[in-house]
């Protein structure tokens, strides 16, 4: 009868144990000293020996060629025997994905009373274990923690997050890692020296890479090469692996940089043609990217991959036709790819339109010498539907508050450099009341600071309260110096609704000149009275500074000013629910934080 590889050179004793140093070493003492746990926890990657240590351990619990515990079994024994056969009374290995229910652990729980028959230590082996169901765990918790006498639990899994954490508490956890390359080789060449098979290094090698620290899968792959005519060549291995070879891998990379497109799609239509999965194909340009960036960036660590001693050469010479900015470009446009490639209907025709797009991709950063920007679509906003004004006036402010907001807009959008220390003398603004909004800036057009109508409208975009930046919004910039600035508000009425503002005015004018500006509130000359005049400014600097009168502003034509508004039009709403609540014999119920934002006077009744 035929056994397999995997079978056949199964490690028999802890010795045997391939890349699992520290677990060995562990269990061979603790079996040395007679310190047996009641439970044992084996975690790790499939084939990396779980299964095969506990039944080892089994073997050394109860080997009759001893009196007592050995670490080393004799595996002559007729005991060893039944254990490497799976007949042992004593010895019970469970298949938990087959035996999940809270019953099948009861009964094994049940079984455990008996004392061990033929061996020192009944053992039982639940292979996969993160299968049990949770009623199931919670009936094996107690058991665990106090077996009966002479009553050894192993339990495996390739999954220890689904182990509950009671479970893992009561066992001594021993993690199995992926078995290094260059010990996994050693071994699979004893084999092949044993069996008789002709295998070239390179093969043996490639072999050893596409197991993944898995000692059976690289086991089993070398048994099926065996039946292929020797010697073993590393085409045949990728052939019978089913993945790509790096090769082709390779030659397509390179035709993307350096080759026409007709050649890129040529490349990929052979791929495609010899059988290869267009996701698979994808998956392994995506690690053969990744392979790339280390061998760009860290020639010496060809560890870190698994590619052979030629591609990581050729890898390195392609270098000078691309660089690393390239491969991250390239990375991150591939995993955009990927949702496209797995859930379409038509994987073939989606895996070359992304060749395409990779294509179209680097030669763009060579014409332009530097890595393309992606772009980001978005929609754009609706514009709000035209109003249709009923009076001069209102067409006149409506026109001026749309011109202004799209300058706030325009100069918040850009970033805006620091302003240097150095300020040019105070400038006073002539002309209407209300400056008119100054056309955007240039993207890269520094800020001009002696454009008062400019700077402020970059103070007012970084009003941080709504009710402060629309107060603000027809205000005027008559001057400003190093330490200070005089506004300008339209009216009295609105003056003294701006005395409780300044602070934020402040704050604004902090984020944009990087300092502290005292403020000076004034009304515009030819403003409607209030019934007490009012002069703002905000709350004195360490040092005294003098604070001159505002300019007279110079008139303009009556054509061109646009007649000022008698009152400010939060208030005006604020009287009109008063009027509403009169009307209604009722009251108008604000908090105070609601009536600081809105005005800082109460309505008019």
């Amino acid at each position: 009868m035929y056994i397999p590889l995997h079978h056949k050179y199964r490690p028999q004793t802890f010795a045997q144990l391939v890349g699992q140093e520290v677990i060995r070493t562990t269990l061979s003492n603790g079996v040395r000293l007679g310190r047996i746990a009641p439970a044992y926890l084996f975690t790790g990657p499939r084939g990396t020996g779980k299964t095969s240590s506990a039944r080892i351990l089994a073997k050394a619990l109860n080997c009759q060629s001893t009196d007592a515990p050995t670490p080393s079994p004799c595996g002559v024994c007729s005991l060893c025997q039944a254990i490497s056969r799976g007949t042992a009374l004593d010895i019970i290995e469970i298949d938990a994905a087959s035996h999940t229910g809270v019953d099948n652990v009861r009964e094994m729980i049940e079984r455990a009373q008996f004392a061990p028959v033929q061996a020192r230590y009944k053992v039982f082996i639940i292979d996969e274990c993160h299968m049990l169901s949770g009623a199931a765990f919670n009936a094996l918790l107690k058991t665990l923690e106090e077996p009966p006498e002479r009553v050894v639990f192993v339990l495996a899994t390739t999954d220890p997050q689904r182990v509950p954490a009671t479970i893992i508490s009561r066992c001594q956890r021993f993690d199995f890692r992926r078995i290094p390359q260059a010990e996994m080789e050693a071994h699979l060449r004893r084999i092949a020296q044993q069996e008789g098979i002709e295998i070239t290094p390179a093969a043996l090698t490639l072999v050893t890479q596409l197991a993944g620290g898995g000692m059976r899968d690289a086991e089993s792959l070398l048994d099926q090469l065996s039946l292929l005519p020797p010697p073993i060549q590393p085409e045949q291995v990728w052939q019978l692996a089913g993945r790509v070879p790096e090769r082709d891998l390779l030659d397509l990379v390179r035709s993307i940089y350096t080759e026409s497109l007709v050649t890129v799609l040529e490349r990929a239509r052979a791929l495609l043609e010899r059988g290869w999965e267009p996701l698979q194909l994808y998956q392994q340009l995506v690690g053969f990217v990744r392979d790339g960036l280390i061998a760009l960036t860290a020639p010496q660590q060809r560890h870190l991959t698994t590619l052979m001693p030629d591609t990581w050469q050729e890898l390195q010479t392609l270098g000078q036709q691309m660089t690393t900015a390239d491969l991250w470009q390239a990375q991150d446009y591939l995993r955009q790819s990927e949702p496209q490639i797995r859930h379409t209907t038509q994987p073939h025709l989606w895996l070359e339109v992304t060749l395409l797009g990779w294509w179209q991709l680097s030669h763009e950063q060579n014409s332009t010498g530097h890595a393309q920007t992606p772009v980001v679509m978005t929609a754009p906003q609706p514009s709000p539907p035209p109003a249709h004004p009923t009076h001069p006036d209102q067409h006149q402010n409506k026109s001026k508050s749309k011109s202004n907001s799209v300058n706030n807009q325009g100069v918040f959008a850009r970033a805006t450099p620091p302003i240097p220390p150095a300020a040019p003398p105070k400038t006073s603004v002539s002309g209407p009341t209300t400056a008119p909004a100054a056309p955007p800036a240039p993207p890269n057009q520094e800020l001009d600071r002696s454009n008062l109508a400019q700077l402020w409208a970059e103070v007012v975009a970084h009003i941080k309260k709504v009710p402060s930046r629309s107060l603000f919004q027809d205000a005027t910039l008559v001057t400003l110096d190093d330490q200070h600035a005089e506004i300008a508000l339209k009216s009295s009425a609105l003056l003294q609704a701006a005395q409780g503002k300044i602070k934020d005015v402040q704050l604004a004018f902090k984020q944009v000149l990087k300092k502290t500006i005292q403020i000076t509130l004034i009304a515009a000359k030819g403003a409607p009275p209030a019934s007490t005049p009012v002069v703002a400014t905000s709350p004195p600097a360490p040092a005294p500074v003098s604070v001159q009168p505002a300019p007279a502003p110079v008139e303009t034509p009556p054509a061109t000013r646009p007649p000022a508004p008698e009152l400010f039009g939060y208030e005006a709403a604020i009287r009109a629910a008063q009027r509403l609540a009169d009307f209604f014999q009722g009251e108008i119920i604000i908090s105070a934080d609601e009536a600081d934002d809105f005005c800082s006077t109460p309505p008019p009744t």
